[in-house]
């Protein structure tokens, strides 16, 4: 069976899930729930609203591997709220129509300072959503979120203010944003992201402590004989 064969995942550019990895490694805290479940059927979502193509709709697979009909049920229901949404938010209604999705963005050099000290890495990034003509794109999640606090709350927790950044300064866009649909009541939650607001600055501060890490691994591992 194939866990998405997508070879973006196989290239050799730094991407904002390597640098969770590494903090991870340098900043361990407990893990709360099920990840791997959670991880699971993220990857449902994404592939029932932006690649539809991956799904077996009779089989009720992705890229093979099989869900549940809860699990299945869910995504459907989950995909449903969002376009119903769409129906009352104009820019949500554009994202769906006129976005490419799953659109590779690399930056072979990607200039970066960590208090003063400047260095470049190879980066990449993958879009939910992608506005080529505009510019600028966003990203799809799925949340345990069942208020608009407990979804601000997610932005910092899950470092997706570090994520959105990270995407807007390797491709060099100068907006974002992301919609994240509740899996406990199928509400939608939108956030929008602007070059220099609070949320950017928040997320480019974390992902420079972190890059400058990365870079000072491989710079070490470079030197060894």
């Amino acid at each position: 069976m194939s866990h998405n064969p997508d070879p973006y995942y196989d290239r050799p550019e730094v991407s904002n899930s390597d640098l969770t990895a590494l903090k991870e490694i340098l900043h361990p805290r407990p893990i709360t729930g099920d990840r791997e479940r959670a991880f699971r059927f993220g990857t449902l979502v994404d592939a029932l609203i932006t690649e539809p193509g991956r799904v077996n709709f009779y089989r009720r697979t992705v890229d093979d591997v099989p869900y549940t009909d809860t699990e299945f049920d869910q995504g459907i229901e989950m995909r449903r709220a969002l376009r119903a949404e769409a129906r009352h938010d104009p820019f949500l209604a554009r994202v769906l129509a006129e976005c490419d999705t799953q659109r590779v963005s690399v930056n072979p050099d990607h200039r970066i300072q960590y208090c003063g000290f400047p260095f470049s890495l190879p980066t990449r990034c993958k879009w939910d959503w992608f506005f080529t003509r505009l510019h600028f794109g966003g990203d799809l999640k799925t949340t345990a979120a069942a208020t608009q606090r407990e979804f601000d709350q997610a932005l910092d927790l899950f470092d997706w203010d570090r994520s959105r950044a990270w995407y807007m300064d390797c491709a060099g866009t100068d907006r974002d944003f992301i919609y994240a649909i509740s899996k406990k009541n199928h509400r939608i939650f939108k956030k929008t992201i602007t070059r220099g607001d609070d949320t950017y600055r928040r997320g480019r501060e974390k992902y420079e402590e972190l890059a400058f890490h990365w870079w000072c691994l491989n710079l070490t591992n470079t030197d060894r004989p």
